[in-house]
């Protein structure tokens, strides 16, 4: 009897914390899908694709920064080990060898996506298009982070 009105009680608090939790996850999807959609906006703006390059275009780069944002959770997770200096501390010389190897693993998928995106472009996008495509990217992330740090400071 007993162990029904744990059981009982456990599932009602656990819905109740997940419940709580979804306005938050919510909030962050929103932010990141507005997000997404000004990078959508200025790169549009700034290549001027036709509607043909626009529609080989965005399936390409779409995949491309899906992918982007898999391996860089992945690079995240080993990251946090760095961050937590009690695990840091007891890491040994083995788990250590196989951290370095997985970021550097990590860093060689987010090259080979890049090279991926470049090589799969080039079949629709003109080379200038392609490096007018990093530049806007790079205009982008400047902003996002301007925009970041005066909101941090305020």
């Amino acid at each position: 009897m007993k162990l029904k009105t744990l059981l009982s009680l456990f599932i009602v608090l656990f819905s109740i914390c997940s419940f709580s939790q979804n306005p938050k996850i919510k909030e962050k999807q929103e932010k990141e899908e507005k997000i997404r959609s000004l990078k959508i906006a200025l790169i549009t703006n700034e290549l001027k694709l036709t509607p043909t390059e626009a529609e080989k275009f965005w399936p390409i780069y779409n995949a491309f920064e899906d992918k982007q944002i898999e391996i860089r959770h992945k690079k995240r997770r080993s990251s946090i080990i760095f961050m937590d200096e009690s695990v840091f501390s007891t890491l040994s010389d083995k788990q250590a060898e196989l951290l370095l190897d997985q970021l550097e693993n990590n860093e060689e998928q987010l090259y080979l996506n890049q090279k991926k995106l470049n090589t799969n472009l080039r079949t629709v996008l003109s080379a200038k298009k392609i490096l007018l495509l990093k530049k806007a990217e790079d205009h982008f992330n400047k902003k996002l982070l301007q925009q970041y740090r005066t909101l941090k400071t305020k």
